[in-house]
């Protein structure tokens, strides 16, 4: 357990700068009660993307300390992106009487980070090739 402190630690200051990140889309893109949660879509496929970028960088680019990935992506992308505030902003519409809003929002957020981190990996990884070749 002692050996994993350092983890844990990376992982738990990782997430608090991607809260506070995520906290800060959050105030520059406000959801007025009712309205699209424009942030979180934001906050999501944007966090994806950079997961994407992230992942090849580390995987296929260079071997990172063992804590870079703990920190940068199971903290901060995971603290910065919000799949839990996603369900809630579904059931939030849905509350307000926007169903179809809800259901557009439900059905194309999960293929907008897929496209995201798809597209990221691909475009940093055919960077990567590039600039090595």
């Amino acid at each position: 357990m002692r050996d994993q402190m350092p983890v844990v630690a990376a992982v738990a200051v990782g997430g608090a700068i991607g809260a506070c990140a995520r906290y800060a889309v959050a105030l520059a893109l406000p959801t007025p009660a009712g309205g699209f949660p424009w942030a979180t879509l934001v906050t999501n496929v944007s966090g994806c993307a950079l997961m994407g970028m992230l992942m090849v960088a580390i995987t296929e680019l260079w071997v990172g300390h063992r804590l870079l990935r703990p920190l940068l992506g199971t903290g901060v992308l995971g603290g910065y992106t919000t799949f839990s505030t996603f369900a809630g902003d579904v059931d939030t519409l849905v509350a307000a009487g926007r169903p179809v809003p809800a259901l557009v929002y439900l059905l194309t957020t999960p293929v907008a980070v897929l496209i995201a981190t798809w597209t990221a990996a691909s475009l940093t990884r055919r960077l990567v090739i590039r600039r090595t070749a």
